[in-house]
């Protein structure tokens, strides 16, 4: 499959401060047995990390809690910390007591904790996350009335994304669901996630960079590349997690590099710097 590096993107390495990274399809993917590192990855966080190059790790993966993902990455051998990651549940979790919602909850249990000190009784939201096996009928039937009874009702949806990656299969992603509430109820998702351009920002101001400071590398070409270019960042897709040839080129996204993996990636912005 692999092809060898397309675009010039790092040729402009110098002048490029940090590096956004997608974690799953990108760092590392659900098999048979669980994760799986997905080859010269953490070798390439390493080299980041020893060249002083700050990076934060956008997901849009919703099913488990900041701690609980940074466990998993530190198992597995990356050397990252709490603070440099950025999923979706916490964000979510700020906007909920911002504005005072009570949210029906479709999640998986491992991220309920993130939503503990938020009061649920007589919802006026819906929050969608990766629930997966949650999906049920009732689930979102529950949704969906709740949606219909409030007076100025709320849907959230922890990401956009249409499918992932997972043991080798492609699994629905939570745009498809958070799109069926749409039709039913009338009403916009608002998305705090990928490809949202507040997201994306919201990761640049913790940095302290601007959008022309900063390349995003992804392997969702919609999600990833086109939200970080629809913001003025730089987007380079891999050829790793959900990346298919069809992708190659999109019809609708143009990235401003493809690469096979993350290694080769940051082997060439290192290089050019």
């Amino acid at each position: 499959m692999a092809k060898g590096p397309v675009g010039d993107w790092y040729k402009d390495a110098r002048n490029t401060q940090g590096l956004l990274l997608d974690i799953f399809g990108v760092l590392y993917e659900n098999g048979d047995e669980g994760p799986v590192v997905i080859p010269g990855s953490i070798e390439a966080v390493k080299k980041l990390k020893d060249a002083g190059i700050p990076v934060r790790f956008c997901t849009n993966n919703s099913t488990k809690t900041k701690a609980g993902l940074a466990k998993i990455l530190l198992d597995l051998g990356f050397d990252v910390s709490e603070s440099q990651l950025f999923p979706p549940p916490p964000a979510v979790s700020h906007v909920l007591k911002a504005r005072n919602l009570r949210p029906y909850l479709i999640v998986m249990p491992d991220v309920l904790p993130q939503f503990a000190d938020i009061a649920q009784t007589e919802p006026n939201c819906v929050v969608l996350g990766d629930a997966q096996t949650h999906f049920t009928y009732d689930n979102m039937n529950r949704a969906f009335q709740v949606l219909l009874s409030c007076p100025n009702p709320v849907l959230i949806a922890m990401g956009g994304g249409k499918y992932y990656q997972e043991a080798g299969e492609m699994k629905l992603d939570v745009g498809p669901f958070a799109k069926a509430l749409e039709f039913a109820s009338g009403i916009e998702a608002e998305i705090i996630g990928k490809p949202s351009k507040t997201f994306f920002l919201a990761a640049l101001s913790d940095m302290g960079f601007s959008t022309d400071k900063v390349v995003m590398i992804g392997d969702d070409i919609i999600s990833d590349v086109g939200g970080a270019q629809a913001c003025g960042i730089r987007g380079v897709q891999v050829r790793t997690g959900k990346y298919r040839p069809r992708d190659e080129p999109h019809a609708s996204v143009t990235p401003d590099g493809y690469v096979d993996n993350l290694l080769q990636a940051v082997d060439l912005f290192l290089a050019h710097r």
